[in-house]
């Protein structure tokens, strides 16, 4: 298979038996599950969900989504963290870093994060989901209503991608002179681990390193980024960094903590990982 970032020929890396309960059952029909990597960026990829029928995939995520629903601890293990998203996205906007009020949360399930924004925040933040349509008419948008926007969220997705479109449907979204917000894992080497526990969900199918991202920022026309790691956010924009570093430092200076790094290119903070 290609490489959906830079489309080098990727080799087999490691693979995985689903063996856990109740994951053990929504992976029988699927078997094991074949990861491969890319020898130039890093990206790994399960090769065998890029195999599955269009049909099976959107079982196992309805079937996977619904088991979260119905079990609370599942619910909330490992949950972004949603008040400090809230209130980065908040900060960030207040300060003139990026755009809140034309704004989309791509992606955003049951709306978490938009809900928290509007009674705490007074931002009103639109979504979209391909999987949940269920909710508020006011807050849900549908696919053909999608337009362009200054600042795109899309968070716990790009680990979900089976295909580069995946990814473009997303960035489509970004204005010329706008910014992407992504909540994923990130890391130096993706481990060739079937344990690691960003594995575990089975519907996890793509892993980015930090060369990966580079690429993908470069090929995107993406110029600087901002980490925090409070709210487990890269916030990839457009703009040089050069044009919002002072106002950065001033909400660090404020908070009295380096609550964003920033750089130009792709802001590479988990390094050791």
């Amino acid at each position: 298979m290609k490489c959906m970032i830079c489309d080098t020929t990727c080799a087999y890396y490691f693979s995985k038996t689903y063996s856990e309960p109740p994951f053990d059952t929504l992976m029988r029909e699927v078997g094991a599950v074949e990861y491969h990597k890319c020898p130039r960026c890093g990206f790994v990829a399960s090769a065998t969900h890029c195999e599955l029928p269009a049909a099976q995939w959107d079982t196992l995520n309805r079937s996977f989504h619904s088991y979260l629903e119905d079990n609370a601890n599942e619910r909330f293990c490992n949950q972004p963290p949603y008040a400090e998203q809230a209130m980065m996205l908040s900060m960030l906007g207040r300060s003139d870093v990026i755009r809140t009020d034309s704004i989309v949360d791509y992606a955003a399930g049951h709306g978490t994060l938009s809900r928290i924004m509007e009674k705490h925040f007074d931002t009103k933040v639109p979504i979209y989901d391909p999987y949940v349509q269920a909710g508020d008419p006011d807050r849900y948008i549908l696919k053909s209503a999608l337009k362009t926007y200054k600042t795109v969220i899309n968070s716990a997705m790009f680990e979900h991608v089976l295909e580069r479109e995946d990814l473009e449907q997303v960035n489509r979204l970004v204005e010329d002179d706008g910014c992407l917000v992504l909540h994923t894992v990130i890391c130096e080497r993706v481990p060739d681990d079937p344990n690691w526990f960003y594995l575990r969900p089975p519907v996890h199918t793509a892993f980015h390193t930090n060369e990966s991202m580079r690429l993908l920022m470069g090929q995107w026309g993406y110029h600087s980024s901002i980490y925090s790691p409070k709210s487990k956010c890269w916030v990839l924009l457009k703009a040089d960094i050069a044009t919002v570093e002072r106002k950065i430092a001033a909400l660090n200076d404020e908070l009295q903590c380096t609550w964003f790094h920033y750089q130009s290119g792709f802001m590479d903070y988990w390094k050791g990982f």
